[in-house]
Parts: structure tokens; sequence; C-alpha cells
């Protein structure tokens, strides 16, 4: 297997949204083996669905590292539990890494398939965002992308950013750099100044008699 940069920020993407969901497993006192489940499945998923959309075999039927990386992943929350699971923010941390870097891989994989870079931006944001939303699921929680905090907005903000680099020439590297920069700090800065889009809430007015 050719190891290149892209396959390096795979690698860590993949075991970073695989901690994220293994801990809230954690939390929800899964076995081994049901934590294993939901760390693939959030690793796996919104690539499985880019895949789907853009009609090509599933990227983790390729391969078994795959499997192996999510197997690490339970290892190290078996031997680490009291700092990844005990601790709030290192959800955050681990879930907005691979946020980062798996919508960095579902545009390049949706360029690479000669697809419009409008496109790319929707099948990066389906990648990043959509095992998270299976992971949810799966651990029966409201899914983190429907509610106020911000997280499928940076992912746009991040395929923005990529798109704007390219069109101003500069290389691969450094609009995928970019497009996980951005996505990380738009994160970062939304959890500490508690930005969030408005959302269709109860203002308290019956609707349903007019």
């Amino acid at each position: 297997m050719e190891i290149t940069f892209l396959l390096i920020v795979e690698i860590i993407g993949t075991l970073a949204f695989a901690i994220s969901g293994i801990r809230l497993a954690a939390l929800k006192k899964f076995d081994w083996f049901g934590a294993f489940i939901v760390g693939l499945v959030t690793a796996i998923g919104g690539g499985t669905i880019r895949d789907l959309f853009l009609s090509t075999t599933p990227f983790w039927m390729l391969s078994y590292w795959y499997l192996i990386v999510t197997a690490m992943a339970l290892g190290l929350v078996i031997l680490f539990k009291r700092y990844l699971v005990r601790l709030d923010h290192t959800f955050f941390i681990f879930d907005t890494i691979g946020l980062a870097l798996f919508v960095v891989i579902g545009m390049q994989k949706s360029l690479d398939f000669g697809f419009p870079m409008w496109v790319a931006i929707i099948m990066g944001t389906i990648t990043g965002a959509f095992g998270g939303v299976l992971r949810d699921i799966l651990i029966n929680e409201e899914p983190l992308i429907f509610r106020k905090e911000v997280y499928a907005t940076a992912c746009l903000a991040g395929g923005l950013s990529y798109w704007l680099i390219s069109h101003l020439g500069g290389s691969i590297v450094v609009q995928q750099i970019s497009c996980a920069a951005i996505i990380i700090i738009v994160r970062v800065l939304s959890v500490i100044y508690n930005w969030s889009l408005p959302t269709l809430g109860n203002d308290n007015k019956d609707y349903t008699n007019q």
C-alpha cells in the first residue's frame, strides 16, 4: 500500500472518528464488541454513503486496515478510559479532527472522480458529518448535525476554503490543509463564542387551527 499524504490523513481521521464513537459507546456502557461497531460505523459511515452516491465500491471493502485502526482506537479507549471517556472535551477534540480530515478526503475523492467543486463540497460534508449521524442513531441520541451547534456549516466553510485556494492556484496540499484548518477553527470558535444557527423552535403559537 503506497503511503501518500491523503492516506495519512485518512488513517488519522479514521482513528479520531473511531475514538469519538467508542467514547460515546463507553458512556452508554456498551460492551467491547458494541463499542467497536459504533466506532467502525462512525469512521466508515459517511464515506460509505459518499461512495454509494459516486457509484463506486465502498472504500472499506477494498482494505482491511480500517478494521485494524478501529481496533486500535478501541484499545486506546480501554487503556486510557479515565482520560478519553470521562473528560467531555476529548469527544469534541477527536470528533472535530475526524470531521475536518474526512471532509478533505470526501472532497478530494469526488474531484478525482471528475465531479465539479459544488458536488465535491456536498460529498465532503456527507463524508465528514454522516458517520456521526449514524453513530448518534446507534447510541440513541439526537444527531449532532441537527442540533444548534455549528457542525455541517463548518464543513461547508471548509469546502468553500478548498474551492477558494484552488481558484487562486494553490497546490492540492495547501487546499487540503486550509480546508481542514477552517473547519477546526470554525468548530472551536463556535464553542467558545456559542455560535449557532437559528432554530425552528416552538414559539408558543398554535398553528394547527389557522
